[in-house]
């Protein structure tokens, strides 16, 4: 176009046909770029957005997380036993259990265990409704709880025992007949992380005993105790007439003392010396004194009775200790679990409180003598976890009350069988619902991606990590410099090496940044994506397409 204007020469009425032209032509190359990024920013704002990278990862909310535990989602329907049950009896002793658990503060920090404060919702139906059938009271558990069977890693059932309230002969003060203390919680016990005189304390786990104001040492175990390590302190409940009956209400974790003078006192379970338990039963098992099949509370006791000599002995090997709290109960009362609340036979158990929260309902189904030591009684029963024991270890252990007395002795001393446990977990806590909103990770960067360019955040001031000094920061700066871009994975990493020194200059400034901002430390990334034939045949694809247009 110009060259016709220059061929023609510049006439007027030439300058006024080709001016217009001229000017939209000029205008139009410059408005070219800016018509391009508009066009690209019309797709960019089309286009989704990216994701938002968190490194490193967020912590998960998890539906559901026990320690050491496998678990499996059911149907009521596969729930075995579950329509031949009481349910009426199993609402009552957990509408009890609510009591304590509508007592929590809603301020209260949540419960660090998989079912937190989740029980605060059925328990707020329970507590405004008394039902009085069967039928409804099955119909709420369906209604609000989820049923999960749990078992302990690798282990196909899980484990129950027994325990009763034993009633025992004994008096308020020392003599002939009654010489062996049942002690309350020494003032020197200490556990980390708890008050000397903490209401509740774990029932496994270090106990310290304090020397001087400084010094931790383990806490007696039940030779030094029974030695006399803790007598004349003050720490006397009552007496006993031997170390029999104290064992046998140490294992229980509670007992009714039946006092020379007419009177009963009730005492519980407050706290233990920090020793591992070891059951005496599977001593004698292992000795080959009792066999396996013949293994029960009332032969223990048989044989401690006919061996006195050899019951001190046997006795020692469970160097676990209990020390009791004096609770004050009626006889008509039954004894007080570890929630706060008195048990229900038949339908309390203890369980590992450092897995589980005291409320939780758990069905448990299979064959225990429950007649007699060879019978095979059909068991599916809902029962409340209620109480703990330090012997009670574990996802899906539990020891089953039933009651006071000899009776209620006989039968849980010879329960030591593998059950099936149904764990019943809220609704709210849906392992399934849950599940399907939980993020994705990331998508695994490439081999070369993430070998050129780690992922590096500053750690938090005063974490673990020494302040870096100006020499230091020099010898990175000076160690990237030589090495380039393409070394960037190994300057996130400095090297001893480096020997680039530090301008004078910036001494100061380098000084300065390192006092408040700690050394970036590398952040792990998920596996780089490995090679593909794919990837390569698309990397020839590209590298054609892009030849042939520069051709």
């Amino acid at each position: 176009m110009v060259r016709e204007i220059w061929k023609r020469g510049f006439s007027a009425r030439s300058l006024r046909y080709w001016t217009p032209a001229l000017a939209l032509s000029v205008a139009a190359v410059a408005l070219a770029p800016y018509a391009a990024e508009a066009v690209r920013a019309r797709h960019r704002s089309a286009a989704p957005a990216a994701p938002v990278r968190h490194l490193p990862y967020p912590t998960l909310d998890w539906p559901l997380e026990i320690t050491n535990s496998q678990y499996l989602p059911l149907e009521w329907s596969e729930v075995p036993g579950w329509n031949d049950d009481d349910q009426l009896a199993a609402y009552r002793t957990f509408r009890a259990s609510c009591k304590p658990i509508a007592a929590r503060p809603n301020g209260a920090a949540a419960e660090d265990k998989a079912l937190g404060d989740s029980l605060r919702d059925p328990c707020r139906e329970a507590r405004s409704s008394d039902l009085a059938d069967n039928a409804a009271a099955k119909a709420f558990f369906e209604r609000h709880f989820e049923p999960l069977k749990i078992s302990k890693l690798g282990d196909a059932d899980g484990f129950v025992t027994g325990y009763y309230e034993p009633v025992i002969e004994g008096s308020r003060t020392q003599n002939e007949v009654y010489n062996v203390p049942v002690y309350r919680r020494p003032s020197n016990l200490f556990v980390r992380g708890f008050k000397q005189d903490a209401t509740s304390l774990p029932n496994k786990g270090p106990v310290y005993r304090k020397i001087g104001r400084r010094k931790l040492v383990p806490y007696y175990d039940r030779a030094e105790i029974e030695d006399g390590a803790i007598e004349g302190r003050g720490l006397e409940i009552a007496w006993l007439r031997n170390q029999t009956d104290l064992l046998f209400a140490q294992i229980q974790g509670s007992a009714r003392i039946s006092l020379d003078d007419g009177s009963t006192v009730r005492i519980n379970y407050d706290a233990y010396n920090g020793h591992p338990y070891t059951p005496v039963g599977r001593v004698l098992i292992e000795r080959g004194i009792i066999p396996r099949e013949q293994m029960s509370m009332q032969r223990i006791r048989d044989w401690m009775e006919q061996n006195p000599e050899g019951a001190n002995e046997l006795r020692r090997t469970n160097r676990s200790y209990i020390f009791f709290r004096e609770v004050q109960l009626s006889d008509k009362d039954e004894a007080v679990g570890a929630q706060g609340i008195p048990l229900t036979p038949g339908r309390s158990i203890a369980v590992d409180k450092s897995l589980h929260v005291y409320g939780t309902p758990f069905f448990i189904t299979g064959e225990l003598p429950i007649e007699s030591e060879k019978s095979k009684t059909a068991f599916h029963r809902l029962m409340i976890a209620q109480d703990t024991g330090s012997a009670i270890i574990g996802p899906a252990r539990a020891d089953l009350y039933f009651g006071a007395g000899q009776e209620a002795g006989k039968v849980s001393g010879r329960l030591k069988h593998n059950m099936q446990f149904v764990m019943l977990v809220p609704r709210s806590l849906d392992p399934v619902a849950r599940g399907r909103k939980m993020p994705l990770p990331d998508a695994r960067p490439s081999e070369k991606i993430a070998k050129l360019f780690p992922q590096v955040l500053p750690k938090e001031p005063g974490k673990d990590a020494p302040k870096e000094t100006a020499k230091d920061m020099a010898k990175d700066t000076g160690k990237d410099q030589a090495k380039g871009q393409d070394q960037v994975s190994a300057a996130a990493a400095p090297s001893k090496d480096a020997k680039a020194p530090a301008p004078a200059a910036n001494a100061g400034a380098a000084t300065t940044v390192a006092q408040n901002v700690a050394a970036p430390q590398p952040v792990p990334l998920p596996e780089a994506r490995p090679r593909l034939e794919s990837d390569r045949n698309i990397r020839r694809l590209r590298y054609g397409r892009r030849h042939r247009n520069h051709r």
